[in-house]
């Protein structure tokens, strides 16, 4: 039985074993219809014109993983922000884990998205916010239907979040194969503050595919800054589906941050819904063998006195393929956007590829925009300056990357994930550096 048939049957099971009101009920009863009917993307669609989902899908997935194992914190330790004072929602297989866990509703919602999906003190937040700012494109529309589980996080106004908020979904290989589909929701209320750490980690050899989506709401002057950290096994695939809705005087950052994985899809919409509103996306990646990783992103304005910033950067090495499809919409209204995109890459091997196709589509008269990429090598010239002075050729190409990276890096606004990264960074690229970027 194909995927796409056995997801269709299971639906009615799911359904039967899982408590949400009517309301829900009825948003996923519309969203299988949407996928049955749409089925998996394939490279025919425009947006998925140079990735393919042909080879994962191809695998038997345990849609509902039924058995659970326990993780001791020893045991996975070295996946969290440790160093850090943190809440933290923790998933083992798409099970919480209340012992890896520190949630809270002092003040503030950091909790699960099943209570909030099944509990009457939830549901004037759901109603207004769960699937409002998703697209009903098939991958979305799929994970709609079977939402159960995720991070739930609410911050009412004037709130100030004291310590950052980590989301980490583990994966322990109980199933042969094994298909995951987190919901996130965040919904940041007028003047509040917050930081949000995520990652996908699989512990084990057997393939996974997790199917994310997240929910995030800025309303007036929210400051939200969220890091993804993608550097998974090479069996493990990710498809993030993030959708950020902001309102007037809000700044929404997203540093993505991709290393590992056999194929990562990042879809990043943002949709800006009021004026002097600030949106940032970075990323690096830096990535080898086959493994496969493509940022699809989206930025509308639809108002004027915006401003957008987006810049990835991609180191591809061996048979590495690279994707940067960046769209960014300024409505006729929108006057005064100031939108800035670039997408830089150097292929270290004759084998490896990117495609990367920035886009403008402006309908206002009175704007700044401006978007470009580049393909390249290293500085050859650099390369032989460096050389000159005594730093080996290993190390100083190294040097000469992680200067490359910098630019996304120094906007990292957390110290310890600077401090992460920078060594994830150095170990890929096979060099110790001496100081921290």
């Amino acid at each position: 039985m194909e995927l796409k048939d056995k997801l269709v049957s299971s639906f009615m099971a799911f359904e039967n074993e899982v408590d949400v009101d009517a309301y829900v009920h009825g948003l996923r009863s519309d969203a299988i219809k949407i996928f049955e009917e749409k089925g998996f993307p394939t490279k025919k669609d425009e947006a998925w014109k140079y990735t393919s989902l042909n080879k994962i899908l191809k695998e038997d997935y345990s849609v509902f993983p039924k058995r659970e194992k326990a993780l001791e914190y020893s045991e996975v330790r070295k996946y969290f922000i440790h160093d850090i004072d943190s809440y933290k929602i923790v998933f083992i297989d798409g099970k919480y884990s209340s012992h890896l866990s520190q949630t809270t509703h002092e003040g503030i919602d950091v909790c699960l998205m099943s209570s909030a999906l099944s509990k009457p003190k939830y549901r004037l937040v759901i109603e207004n916010y769960f699937n409002k700012a998703a697209t009903k494109d098939s991958l979305t529309s799929l994970n709609t239907a079977f939402s159960q589980e995720g991070a739930y996080i609410h911050i009412p106004k004037n709130k100030l979040v004291e310590k950052p908020i980590q989301i980490i979904h583990f994966s322990t290989g109980n199933e042969a194969a094994t298909m995951l589909q987190p919901r996130n929701l965040v919904v940041v209320d007028e003047n509040s503050h917050v930081q949000i750490i995520e990652r996908h980690q699989s512990l084990t050899d057997n393939a996974v595919l997790t199917n994310s989506v997240t929910e995030i709401f800025a309303n007036k002057r929210a400051i939200v800054d969220y890091y993804k950290i993608q550097n998974d096994n090479d069996n493990a695939s990710l498809i993030d589906n993030t959708y950020i809705s902001q309102k007037m005087q809000s700044h929404v950052s997203v540093h993505t941050f991709s290393f590992g994985g056999k194929l990562t899809r990042n879809n990043l919409n943002f949709f800006q819904n009021g004026e002097h509103i600030d949106s940032t996306l970075k990323g690096v990646t830096i990535i080898g063998n086959k493994q496969h990783v493509d940022h699809n992103t989206l930025v509308h304005h639809i108002e004027p006195n915006c401003e957008s910033h987006q810049d990835y950067k991609g180191i591809f090495d061996a048979n590495a393929t690279g994707v940067f499809n960046g769209k960014v919409i300024v409505e006729k209204e929108a006057q005064k956007t100031n939108a800035f995109q670039a997408n830089n890459n150097i292929l270290i091997s004759d084998k490896a590829t990117i495609n990367t196709k920035p886009q403008l589509e402006i309908f206002a008269d009175d704007v700044k925009c401006s978007h470009g990429c580049t393909i390249g090598q290293l500085d050859e010239s650099a390369l032989f300056y460096m050389r000159s002075r005594g730093i080996p050729e290993k190390e100083a190409k190294g040097l000469l990357m992680f200067a490359f990276s910098n630019d996304v890096l120094s906007s990292v606004k957390i110290p310890e994930i600077k401090q992460r990264i920078t060594k994830i960074i150095a170990n890929k690229l096979g060099v110790n550096i001496g100081f921290d970027l």
